[in-house]
C-alpha cells in the first residue's frame, strides 16, 4: 500500500477501518511561520472535494461522490426528512446516515515542514449499514491504485 513519504505527496492513502466506519485522509495543511496556512487536496474517491469556496473562506463540509451518495439514498433514505406537516416544520437529519467528523494529526517532514493532516471520520450507525457500505464500497477505501476504482458501477 502506498504510504506519504513526501509533503507534496497527493495520492490516495488507504483509509483506518475504525469501529463501525472509516478514516480517511483528506487535507494536508502547511503551516509556516508568518504565512498564511496552505491547503493540498489529498486524492481520495468516496468524498465530493472540500474545496468550494463559501462567502466566507473555505467551506469544510464533507458529501459522499453522488454515486455513493445515491447508493447510501436507496440503502438508508434520502439524507434529510421531511415531518409529517413540513413545511410548517423544518426538515431535519435523517439518523440513519454516517455522521461525518473531521480528527486533525499533526506531522513533522524531513526539511521541518509542519503539516496538518486533516482526516474524515465516517461513523455508522449500525455494522449492518457499514457492513453493506464496505461490501459494495471497499475497494476505494484500501486499493494501491485507486484510480482504476473511480470509474466503477
Amino acid at each position: 500500500m502506498h504510504k506519504h513519504e513526501e509533503a507534496g505527496d497527493v495520492r490516495a492513502v488507504p483509509a483506518r477501518i475504525l469501529d463501525r466506519g472509516f478514516r480517511l485522509l483528506v487535507l494536508r495543511e502547511f503551516r509556516q511561520t508568518d504565512q498564511p496556512p496552505s491547503l493540498a487536496w489529498i486524492e481520495q474517491y468516496v468524498l465530493r472535494d472540500v474545496h468550494r469556496v463559501q462567502r466566507h473562506g473555505i467551506f469544510f463540509g464533507c458529501t459522499f461522490l453522488p454515486e455513493i451518495m445515491q447508493w447510501l439514498s436507496d440503502l438508508l433514505g434520502r439524507p434529510s426528512l421531511h415531518p409529517a406537516d413540513y413545511p410548517a416544520s423544518p426538515a431535519y437529519r435523517n439518523p440513519a446516515w454516517p455522521s461525518l467528523l473531521w480528527h486533525q494529526e499533526s506531522r513533522v517532514w524531513d526539511g521541518d515542514i509542519h503539516t496538518i493532516e486533516w482526516h474524515a471520520d465516517i461513523v455508522f450507525v449500525d455494522q449492518a449499514s457499514f457492513d453493506a457500505f464496505m461490501a459494495r464500497w471497499q475497494d476505494r477505501l484500501v486499493e494501491h491504485d485507486m484510480g482504476a476504482s473511480r470509474a466503477a458501477p
